[in-house]
């Protein structure tokens, strides 16, 4: 039987894991196009995937495998337009078949790795800067809510670091609760169900959203979840841990999920000696985390329509401000490769632009631009 401490540490990974970035899925699927209903079924989707792939892998691996949204995903797909909900959910799928087969086959693996990492982290930068940046936009529509959220936010950060976004939502909702900003509710059904979303293809949506969706997820989600794993002393194996990953992302991917993968926030909560001072037990908090996550899947179109009903300014906010800290990882990665920063500011800005050309968005043509560039700047040094 796990000890009071494992459930306690499953349950508030859980709170601080769906309530944290549960805004911004929702403002990126409704970007997508993705009704009210398909929203409920995809954040079921993802839920389940969530705690099935947890609880699987933690029994299999005895190693308390926590497993999360891709946060930095919902971001770079809010920021997509002129794109239809088929065509998204096919984008979905490519990007889950890729990371499925970039856990398999080392070729691949080499290639992606050969990506070098200022340029991934400056398109991660540049998919995430235009919501941050438009947080403090905000501030000239409703000063009162901006300010006042970037002020605990930054406190709690200083004094309970796991739980600042948590703390930020809820002041957020008792504000426009206190404002009366809270919309009334819209009737559907109170119970999770998984309706098949229609599939589309498109080269162009593969390209520009697809492999830019796996590659944040990798970067920004997957390597660092290897990387807690590891400091908590657990011998972490890349390639079950990325397989499950990719199987649960796969499994959603057709309900509208658009990425499951490995936590790295969360599962600091659920890997330390708080979680239960004994390692070799550990891993039953990654079977309690599914149960809770197995209980948000149950009753995830309430969620949905609970969040619907706040007001968009605390949305795009509430939105801003849980990307403020994976934003500034990201800018703090340019700094570690001196000798490839300006190809990594040349592939944030382009990234961050928006620019589309020939069907492709900006975070593809933010990589070409930075890779030219850095392929460029070596060929003259080598002369």
């Amino acid at each position: 039987m796990p000890p009071p401490s494992a459930w306690i540490s499953a349950f508030v990974a859980t709170l601080v894991g769906f309530g944290g970035t549960v805004a911004l899925v929702i403002q990126a699927l409704q970007a997508l196009g993705a009704t009210g209903a398909q929203i409920g079924t995809a954040l079921t989707a993802l839920c389940l995937g969530i705690a099935i792939g947890s609880a699987v892998l933690s029994i299999h691996q005895r190693v308390p495998v926590i497993l999360a949204w891709s946060t930095p995903g919902a971001a770079l797909l809010a920021g997509v337009s002129g794109l239809s909900w088929e065509i998204a959910v096919g984008a979905f799928v490519f990007a889950a078949l890729v990371g499925i087969a970039f856990s398999l086959i080392p070729a691949l693996g080499r290639l992606a790795a050969a990506i070098p990492h200022a340029i991934t982290a400056a398109m991660l930068a540049g998919v995430l800067m235009p919501f941050c940046l438009n947080l403090f936009r905000l501030g000239s529509i409703d000063p009162l809510l901006v300010a006042s959220l970037v002020i605990l936010f930054l406190v709690a950060r200083q004094r309970i670091p796991v739980y600042a976004l948590l703390v930020v939502l809820g002041a957020g909702i008792m504000l426009a609760l206190a404002r009366g900003q809270i919309g009334a509710v819209a009737p559907g059904a109170v119970f999770g169900s998984l309706v098949p979303a229609p599939i589309a293809l498109d080269a162009g949506a593969l390209a520009s959203i697809g492999l830019p969706l796996f590659f944040v997820t990798l970067v920004s989600q997957n390597l660092p979840g290897l990387a807690v794993l590891r400091g908590a002393g657990y011998p972490a194996r890349p390639t079950p841990l990325l397989l499950g990953a990719g199987l649960a992302s796969l499994a959603a991917a057709p309900f509208g999920g658009h990425a499951v993968n490995l936590a790295a926030i969360t599962a600091a909560i659920c890997t330390n000696e708080e979680a239960d001072p004994e390692p070799r037990r550990r891993w039953k908090t990654g079977l309690l985390y599914g149960g809770f996550y197995l209980l948000l899947a149950a009753f995830a179109p309430v969620l949905v329509r609970q969040f619907l009903a706040l007001p968009t300014t605390l949305i795009a906010a509430l939105t801003g401000i849980a990307l403020l800290p994976p934003l500034g990882a990201a800018i703090g990665s340019l700094a570690t490769a001196p000798q490839d920063r300006d190809a990594a500011i040349l592939t944030l800005l382009v990234t961050a632009s928006g620019v589309s050309m020939f069907g492709l968005g900006s975070a593809l043509w933010g990589i070409v631009a930075g890779l030219l560039a850095l392929g460029a700047a070596r060929l003259l040094k080598r002369q």
